[in-house]
């Protein structure tokens, strides 16, 4: 039989991508007359209250149209997703840059100028520009966040040995290509259609009809696509929409924004900087005994994620490692920033990150291996987390290992590394192997549920509508596999719809990379009812039982019967002539999740995704540049949906990665400022930072029961496989002295030409103190 899943087919829109047919949010604007461009009037403090502004010049400007303000506002002036703490329109300003009023003109150019002229009247306040900052003052959005096991102060007292420390870790732009946008017109009804680059129409929609002061049912939000996402559009798309959804209803015309890189970058939040200080214990063969650890969160001005954000650092600082006693406390700071958001891994990387830091440094202090160190720590079949989940699949961590180990060629690899580094004096190379293990759901349990409608046409052909959005993933490619192998049909047959708000109504954003597990079983689920319909009328057509009907490329016949067969058309056409209903809706809730922040325990993961990566990296004692020479990756996928669409995932979400602990640098100003607001001053990685050589296999006899199709997520868990460079980075660093010291993130050449210096400067007998 003709079967979808599980080939490696091209992305479903790849032709489109390539050739420039793909539409975006905004190449809609022109088809339609007399839209209005809006343009904002930002605030030049980070911090300050807005006393007043004047337009009077800016109104009389050439095609200037209206000055959107708190006054032009029928509902609430907020879009904060969370807590209502974000007004569309402040009179507090809270980050340099902010968004205070928008001008409206006939052109973009136009409401650029306008928007020069507005005069602001501010009130200069003091500014938080750091985690230490808000710290000392005592600015924060919660209250402390903490998960325990076991008895953390005693095991620490009675360790062997103990090593305290803190970790650093930066920002990170998402710089997907296509900025925010949005583009929003009345309809005749007085309903609101806007069109948004959104990982989230639904949230979108209530925030809009929250601005609006109208029912959400008066309120449309299509997705076509977006060029990109990383979960920067999954909370912070709404603002926008709702800018234009309040111009559309003010000139009662269409409306348009779309922020140009510089204000992206400067007014749409970041991966959370985090500041890490731990305690450990642990033996002489490297093995933990307990951790203590407390964590802060630059969450910016405003609430937004930040909360959850924190939360999954806090269940995944344990990556793959059992640890017998363990407290972790996190608390997010409010700081004059940007309020930053989600980001690919949602805070997995920064509290993955901490534990890797802890056990290559306990590597260092005892001279071992960071590899031997890693494995004795891992955990075993029946181990439980921290958090009190039971880890039931953890002969996959050892099985991706010993794999990995074997295919990289790791152990002559290594010897290879130690003989170049005797060899060169200022030319060392690194070699490192790290493992992931990545939980999958959202850990708020009522977001793990996804609708959908399928529609089929008297002609045997379909409509797919789900609530997942395409952001070039490859969601619609492998939601197209399923739907066609669940009907038999050619893929030609299907036809996955923009994600609507009117179609499939309360979805949840597309993120936790669980966009293929809660959408591709609603879909089969709609499938299935359908195909059940078909197979009663097909059963009296051909005088066999339902169960023995055959639904194979776009035939149907009896399973004893092949040469009987008919068309699809042809059954979908007797069953439109029999009243038998040929669109069904589908529903998937993730069963079993639960958790009590109250008593920190529970299942907040359906599963676990798993991988490993080694990485060979050579570092220039000069000048600190590196090149990463090769990377090995073995990474968990279940049974594959779609193997292409999965190995794009792997690759993309390490070199991600690798710029996220790298070369991303965001640096801000004394006042407030981003400096790095463009390509030209934000390192991106290119294709310098590729290794040459990438070798990326997936993980065989690997399917997850209870998944669409023994699938697993491959969104983010990739994304920490490039802990695997920084760690060889460190051991690159360490060939040049005697020494392992704290590192922070990102390892720029700066970083690490510093960091050479220190190695340099310790001599051997003083390598146990400077630890």
């Amino acid at each position: 039989m003709t079967r979808h899943v599980g080939k490696a087919l091209s992305h479903e829109s790849a032709g489109a991508h390539v050739t420039g047919a793909a539409k975006y949010v905004d190449d809609l604007w022109q088809n339609l007359a007399r839209v209005a461009h809006a343009w904002p009037v930002c605030a030049p403090h980070a911090h300050a209250l807005l006393r007043g502004l004047d337009a009077r010049a800016a109104l009389h400007m050439p095609g200037v149209l209206a000055l959107l303000t708190a006054a032009d506002v029928p509902g609430e002036n907020d879009v904060g997703p969370v807590r209502h703490d974000e007004p569309l329109f402040p009179s507090e300003i809270c980050f340099y840059g902010q968004p205070v009023a928008w001008v409206l003109a006939e052109s973009e150019a136009q409401a650029q100028l306008a928007a020069a002229a507005v005069l602001l009247d501010c009130e200069p306040q003091p500014a938080l520009g750091s985690i230490e900052a808000a710290i000392a003052a005592g600015s924060f959005h919660t209250e402390p966040d903490r998960l325990r096991r076991g008895e953390p102060e005693r095991a620490l007292r009675e360790a062997p040995r103990r090593l305290q420390g803190e970790l650093r870790l930066g920002a990170q732009e998402h710089f997907y290509l296509e900025t925010q946008a949005a583009l929003a017109h009345c309809d005749d009804a007085a309903g609101t259609f806007v069109q948004s680059s959104t990982q989230h129409p639904t949230e979108t929609q209530e925030i809009v009809a929250r601005v609006l002061g109208c029912a959400k049912h008066d309120v449309t939000v299509q997705c076509l696509r977006m060029g990109g996402g990383f979960g920067g559009k999954e909370t912070q798309a709404s603002a926008w929409a709702a800018v234009a959804a309040l111009g559309a209803r003010k000139l009662q015309r269409p409306v348009r924004v779309r922020l140009t890189r510089a204000q992206d970058m400067s007014v749409t939040g970041k991966r959370h900087p985090f500041l890490i200080r731990y305690d450990a214990g642990f033996d002489l063969q490297g093995k933990l005994h307990a951790l203590q650890l407390q964590l802060w969160s630059d969450g910016g001005y405003s609430l937004d994620l930040s909360q959850p954000v924190l939360g999954r650092a806090l269940f995944h600082l344990d990556n793959c490692y059992h640890v017998p006693h363990l407290e972790a406390v996190g608390r997010v700071c409010r700081t004059h920033h940007v309020s930053h958001t989600a980001f690919r891994g949602f805070g997995g990387p920064q509290g993955m990150l901490a534990i890797e830091e802890i056990l290559a440094r306990i590597a260092a202090e005892l001279s071992l291996p960071p590899d031997v160190v890693r494995e004795r720590n891992f955990y075993r079949e029946g181990d439980t987390t921290h958090y009190g989940q039971t880890v039931t699949d953890a002969e996959r961590i050892s099985r991706i290992w010993q794999e990995l180990l074997a295919s990289s060629d790791y152990v002559r690899r290594a010897a290879r590394v130690e003989e170049h580094n005797r060899a060169h004096a200022e030319l060392k190379r690194g070699l490192a192997i790290t493992p992931v293990k990545f939980g999958i759901s959202f850990t708020t349990s009522f977001f793990n549920q996804a609708g959908a409608l399928v529609l089929i046409y008297k002609d045997g052909s379909v409509q797919v509508n789900h609530g997942g959005t395409e952001m070039g993933q490859g969601l619609h490619t492998k939601i197209l596999q399923i739907a066609a192998d669940a009907l038999g049909l050619p893929l030609a047959h299907v036809r996955i719809m923009p994600t609507r708000t009117d179609k499939v109504p309360n979805t949840s954003a597309t993120a936790a990379s669980s966009g293929s597990d809660l959408n591709g079983a609603a879909v089969r689920a709609a499938c299935d009812s359908l195909r059940e319909r078909l197979a009663e009328v097909a059963g009296r057509r051909f005088n066999a039982h339902p169960a023995d009907i055959v639904f194979d490329d776009g035939a149907v016949y009896p399973q004893h019967a092949p040469g009987a067969a008919l068309p699809f058309g042809e059954i979908v056409t007797q069953a439109y002539l029999e009243r038998v209903p040929l669109s069904a809706t589908g529903f998937y809730r993730t069963p079993q999740l639960h958790f009590d922040w109250r008593s920190g325990q529970g299942k907040p993961f359906h599963y676990f995704a798993y991988g490993a990566a080694v990485a060979e990296v050579e570092l220039d004692g000069f000048t600190g540049q590196y090149r990463l020479l090769r990377a090995d990756v073995l990474h968990d996928v279940g049974d594959s949906l779609s193997p292409l669409v999965d190995r794009g995932q792997i690759e993309g979400g390490f070199i991600q990665g690798v710029g996220y602990l790298t070369c991303e640098q965001l640096v801000w100003n004394e006042q407030g400022r981003l400096l790095t607001a463009g390509a030209s001053t934000y390192k991106l990685p290119t294709l310098h930072e590729c290794p040459p050589e990438f070798h990326v296999a997936t993980l065989t006899r690997a399917a997850e029961p209870g998944v669409v199709h023994g699938s697993k997520a491959v969104g983010e868990p990739p994304f920490m496989l490039a802990i695997s460079v920084r760690e060889a980075l460190r051991a690159a660093i360490a060939a040049f002295g005697h020494g392992s010291s704290e590192l922070p993130s990102p390892i720029t050449p700066e970083v690490a030409f510093w960091a050479i210096q220190r190695a340099r400067s310790l001599p051997r007998d003083e390598k146990r103190a400077a630890e």
